[in-house]
């Protein structure tokens, strides 16, 4: 079969077009720029095409997946509409795959990248070889113990990450769903979080679509909560009827076993690996596997990522863009830092998020010493002018300075890479956090080493 990808850079699409590559498809897919996620060897096998044109689209695919983040007058979806191909969004599609697997969908507003790699790295201890789809990269799932996004498995158990995002985990049919924490998020599409309750709550009730996976039927139908979420368990307290026939397993933080070690720093990931064990019990792995895996988990791509040293500073890269995130992540640096101080380099992510969470991202930056803040990252397709004359960085900044000290405004990448240059000392930390294009700043600063 011969597949088109409309966005296929997207970490999420890129692992679901490798699902394809590996399975003997023929791989054709454009983006704006070169996509970063795929190996030198899989985009060999790929037939790109830099920008949406409607001739990158050619009469004989058989079907196009896109991105939910192109617009649709886009080029390549109109063609192939007009031509009769079958579309697929991304979750349509990835929805679609679990129906033909054990499917253990992880899902939650924060930590589902790191709980579904040590879901993973458990079910792979355990001789279970899953296939898995994540939005993040792990080093030793792809080839030549490369980090990948994607993890061809034998067997018939699939791990994903189940993004909430425009209900997009509403088109999955999964037999598993662990979630690690609900609340307001992504307010440009559910507008409160009474939304984001109703729609995990429908997600939960995806559980009930029935299979035949044989031996692995006694497995299904099996819910995985984090019980120190508060709203998390307003969904117990208001679905008793429609939780009925559904296996509920909880967390907490609070039950953790003496024998628990992890090399990942923060509470926040104690929490996901006690998840992450959890579904592990369901399969009746090994506590000994499950604590040995969880031991020898190092973290994955942008998640408290380390970098490098610069002057003597310890140079991390994360993702995080929402202030529960932001507030984690500064935990665990604090937690980190000995007798240095602890920087963050923070690129705000869509201005309606900085807008709405705006009283939060407030009280997020406490446990640093220094903050610096580019300016908001304007993500395409989602932002509107009326917000973006209401907020920008130095609004965010102005109010945090009568909060704390040491708040810092730097527009240019160049600018806060010489103000790191000049600032940062031995036994620092710096986080360099965003979900832009803030890890071009990281890669900027680390190959400046060499000028100095």
């Amino acid at each position: 079969m011969k597949i088109h990808f409309i966005g296929i850079g997207g970490i999420g699409i890129s692992a679901l077009a490798k699902y394809y590559l590996y399975h003997g498809h023929t791989i054709s897919g454009s983006d704006l720029s070169y996509p970063i996620v795929f190996s030198k060897e899989e985009f060999k096998h790929i037939i790109f095409y830099l920008g949406h044109k409607s001739k990158n689209l050619k009469s004989d695919v058989d079907l196009v997946i896109y991105t939910s983040a192109i617009k649709r007058d886009n080029p390549e979806l109109v063609k192939a509409k007009k031509l009769g191909i079958p579309t697929l969004s991304y979750p349509k599609a990835l929805g679609r795959l679990t129906k033909d697997y054990f499917t253990i969908a992880i899902s939650g507003m924060h930590g589902k990248s790191t709980t579904t790699a040590m879901v993973s790295s458990i079910f792979i201890k355990a001789n279970l070889d899953p296939t898995v789809i994540i939005g993040s990269k792990v080093k030793g799932f792809g080839g030549n113990n490369e980090p990948s996004n994607f993890r061809l498995g034998k067997s018939k158990i699939l791990i994903i990450e189940a993004d909430e995002y425009r209900a997009g985990f509403l088109n999955h049919y999964p037999d598993i769903i662990l979630i690690t924490n609900i609340e307001e998020e992504h307010l440009d599409y559910y507008k409160n979080l009474n939304n984001i309750i109703k729609t995990f709550k429908k997600f939960i009730q995806r559980l009930n679509f029935e299979k035949d996976l044989g031996e692995l039927n006694k497995f299904r139908k099996y819910l995985v909560l984090n019980k120190d979420d508060k709203n998390i368990l307003k969904i117990i307290e208001r679905g008793k009827r429609f939780l009925k026939g559904i296996r509920i397993k909880f967390y907490s933080i609070k039950n953790k076993p003496e024998d628990f070690k992890l090399q990942v720093p923060g509470s926040h990931n104690v929490s996901n690996a006690l998840g992450a064990l959890t579904v592990g019990k369901i399969f009746n792995i090994s506590k000994n596997i499950s604590l040995k895996a969880l031991y020898e988990f190092k973290g994955i791509w942008r998640r408290m990522e380390y970098k490098a040293e610069v002057n003597g500073a310890k140079i991390f890269d994360d993702y995080g863009h929402h202030p529960t995130e932001i507030k984690a992540t500064l935990e665990a640096g604090r937690e980190l830092v000995k007798n240095g101080r602890l920087f963050i380099v923070f690129q705000p992510h869509q201005y309606h998020r900085t807008l709405t969470l705006f009283d939060k991202f407030l009280y997020a930056f406490d446990n640093a010493d220094f903050v610096i803040l580019t300016e908001i990252y304007s993500v395409a397709g989602r932002e509107k002018e009326s917000i973006k004359r209401k907020m920008n960085s130095k609004i965010l900044k102005e109010e945090l300075s009568k909060r704390r000290s040491n708040v810092y405004y730097i527009k240019d990448f160049d600018e806060i890479i010489n103000f790191l240059r000049n600032n940062l000392r031995e036994n620092d930390i710096c986080i360099i956090m965003g979900a832009g294009d803030i890890w071009k700043l990281t890669d900027k600063l680390i190959k400046s080493k060499k000028q100095y």
